[in-house]
């Protein structure tokens, strides 16, 4: 049954990821970047200025408005779902399947996919509601809200519910037992800790964060996910200066690779062009998010003046996650040379670890490993629980929450190749109504981004009237 079963789900996540969904979330960010005039390029250092600029300003701390989050808070919380095993195991596997040209695709993707999630957090501003006294938004409600008037309100709610239930499953339940099966499997390795053992503390330590709701989430998550990603990048800089004189060769190596891999003897091993750019582009998509509706859930919830601002927020994290994070994983495995081993998934991250720090470097991933992973645990409980007070208007949360306490415990207790194959099928399923939604919307995302262009040209403080838009 589980061999039928996982044949299924095989058959599936190949016609949705090799020859479909792959080729739609670059296209939608192919389409949005020369839409909207490449936002994530022109506005770049605005959306620097805006999302760090007032960082340890006491009214950007709190904010004003209780229903909200700050802006850094809501990225915060976007990034803890963006950072996880995806730019530790994810990035290994693009370089052993895909060779080393396959870093260039990713960076590729991330570019596009940039203005695709500016416009996720656009629109999640723009159809966010008050839910029990807290701004609630993401793709169901602006397919219900956004879509209704246009295609009928029961087909929208049919997108919008097949999106709930899909990220439910694929985030809530699913991927949360596969973020959990990877911090295991790292930490009892490096520490020999059992693996119920580090289960049980999970489960118990999210469970006080998910329990305290988005605001508690978001003051975990503008604490932890700084330092997290600090520390990952400063390994990767120690690297940098260990291997220095090997930098230069490594980036050719990279270039070459993304179009000719024979060049560098990627040839040899099978490996074409076609690998590099398939590989790149969906690791560097699974880890960004860009396209999935995921992170506008936390975008939504954001206090900004206008909710371009919150759009560039956005981008500014895909670039942290990608353009830095992952990089940093790239430079780690090349510089190593770590993907020349026969090694795979994280192995191929913890072997580079090793070589560079010796028998510290094992725990020292196993830890960041760990921050990266459990952060995304409570990103994704978050964007679960923003869908179950969708479909059930706040009833079912407590149920929601001890299922996926539950769902953290069993995923350290054994191998879950199908269970990471599920998740990807119902990935699929979220992506499609999110993609549909955003091209039928794509006016009113130019027309709120032309609004905030022409008032930064007036030189006026910034506001928007959401009720004039709608």
């Amino acid at each position: 049954m589980e061999s039928m079963l996982a044949a299924i789900v095989g058959a599936v996540n190949t016609v949705l990821w090799d020859y479909l969904l792959i080729y739609a979330l670059i296209g939608i960010g192919l389409f949005f970047t020369v839409y909207l005039g490449a936002p994530q390029l022109t506005q770049f250092g605005a959306a620097m200025k805006t999302v760090f600029g007032g960082l340890f300003k006491k009214k950007d701390a709190a904010g004003k408005d209780h229903k909200s989050l700050s802006q850094f808070q809501a990225l915060a919380v976007a990034i803890s779902a963006q950072i996880g095993t995806g730019n530790v195991a994810g990035v290994a596997t693009a370089i052993t399947a895909g060779g080393p040209g396959a870093i260039f695709w990713m960076w590729l993707s991330a570019v596009l996919g940039m203005s695709t999630i500016f416009s996720e957090a656009v629109l999640a501003q723009k159809y966010r509601v008050v839910n029990h006294g807290k701004y609630i938004g993401g793709p169901a409600f602006y397919i219900t809200h956004g879509l209704g008037p246009k295609i009928g309100r029961a087909p929208a709610r049919l997108l919008a519910g097949v999106f709930s239930v899909a990220i439910i499953l694929a985030l809530g339940f699913i991927g949360n037992a596969t973020q959990s099966n990877s911090i295991a499997s790292a930490v009892t390795v490096a520490f020999e800790v059992p693996a119920l053992a580090v289960g049980l503390v999970l489960a118990a330590l999210a469970g006080l964060i998910i329990v305290g709701g988005v605001n508690r989430i978001a003051r975990v998550a503008q604490l932890v996910v700084p330092f997290m990603a600090v520390v990952y990048i400063v390994c990767a800089v120690v690297i940098l200066f260990q291997f220095s004189d090997h930098i230069v060769p490594m980036i050719e190596h990279i270039l070459v690779a993304a179009f000719d891999p024979a060049a560098v003897g990627g040839g040899l091993a099978g490996i074409g062009m076609r690998e590099a750019i398939r590989f790149g582009v969906a690791r560097g998509l699974f880890s960004n998010e860009a396209g999935m509706g995921s992170t506008p859930h936390a975008h939504a919830t954001a206090q900004v003046a206008h909710p371009a601002q919150q759009g560039m927020a956005a981008f500014v994290g895909v670039f942290i996650d990608t353009i830095l994070v992952c990089t940093a994983t790239a430079l780690i495995i090349l510089l190593t040379d770590a993907n020349l081993l026969g090694l795979k998934g994280a192995a191929v991250t913890q072997e580079a670890f090793h070589i560079a720090f010796g028998g510290f470097g094992q725990k020292l991933l196993a830890v960041c490993l760990t921050f990266f992973a459990f952060t995304t645990i409570i990103g994704w409980y978050y964007f679960g629980e923003s869908n179950i007070r969708f479909l059930f208007h706040g009833k079912g949360l407590s149920a929601y929450r001890v299922l996926v306490l539950a769902a953290i415990v069993l995923g350290t207790l054994g191998k879950v190749d199908l269970v990471w194959n599920l998740s990807d099928m119902f990935n699929g399923f979220m992506v499609i109504p999110n993609l549909i939604a955003l091209f039928l919307l794509r006016k009113e995302v130019r027309a709120i981004y032309d609004d905030y262009l022409n008032q930064v040209k007036s030189d006026k403080p910034l506001h928007f009237d959401y009720k004039q838009h709608l």
